[in-house]
């Protein structure tokens, strides 16, 4: 297994993309934090069946706006299980209008969660993992960073934070032994694109931008490219965008 034993906090772990590797990571001999905020039950559920298969996880609710509780998290998890190995900064919102329907509360919202969020789990297990000299670090972008969508400006902005925030701290913490890295899903049906995966046109639209021709990845495809980044087979790998897009940049 080869994430035996390794402590790792995984935020918006309740469904989606972050459910996915939550049990990936479960699967791979890691303890799992199963963070999420707004439906703890779910998260709750998702620790139950990780160890009901034999894994070891929990379930820690935590707003990743607010200092207080994602400080609160780390020092919970630590004290748990004594270690913070691997985080991955997974839990994100997406709001969609025309970018002049958008309101400052949907602004805020968006980039609270998407972007400040992932800065203040960084900064709360930085420490942590310089203490040890060791550590991976996961922040969860998208192909919206460097690919425009319309009627997703707040998404689009925040994900590009994202993207460029993993680069900057790879050039900051790499020499404390620190893997830094992002991944950037393409269409991945989750709960959170749901109501899109129900348009006719859009699931059209966007197979014609695969050379596959698929409209949606799995969660399951991008959970496995956050196993591997975890891994020490990634050791040598900072700084790096992982696109799990079925080729969609490459078109």
């Amino acid at each position: 297994m080869r994430l035996e034993d390794k402590v790792a906090i995984v935020t918006g772990g309740s469904q989606g993309i972050g459910e996915a590797i939550c049990h990936a990571y479960g699967r791979e001999g890691a303890k799992v934090a199963v963070v999420n905020a707004r439906k703890p039950a779910l998260g709750a559920a998702v620790a139950e069946k990780i160890r009901a298969g034999g894994g070891t996880a929990r379930a820690y609710p935590c707003d990743v706006s607010s200092r207080d509780q994602v400080r609160k998290l780390v020092e919970d998890v630590t004290g748990a299980w004594g270690a913070v190995d691997i985080l991955v900064s997974n839990a994100g919102i997406m709001i969609n209008k025309p970018v002049e329907d958008y309101t400052e509360d949907d602004w805020d919202r968006t980039v609270d969660t998407n972007l400040n969020g992932a800065f203040l789990l960084v900064q709360a297990v930085l420490p942590v993992m310089k203490a040890k000299r060791s550590g991976k670090i996961v922040l969860m972008a998208s192909i919206a960073a460097t690919h425009a969508f319309p009627n997703s400006v707040p998404y689009c902005a925040s994900k590009a934070g994202v993207w460029i925030m993993a680069k900057a701290l790879c050039a900051e913490v790499a020499k404390f032994g620190i893997n830094v890295n992002s991944i950037s899903p393409g269409n991945t049906a989750t709960p959170l694109n749901e109501h899109l995966q129900r348009d006719p046109e859009f699931v059209k639209l966007m197979q014609s931008y695969t050379p596959t021709g698929r409209a949606y990845l799995s969660t399951d495809e991008v959970a496995g490219a956050a196993v591997f980044l975890a891994s020490e087979d990634a050791r040598a790998i900072h700084g790096v965008d992982v696109i799990v897009d079925d080729g969609w940049c490459a078109m």
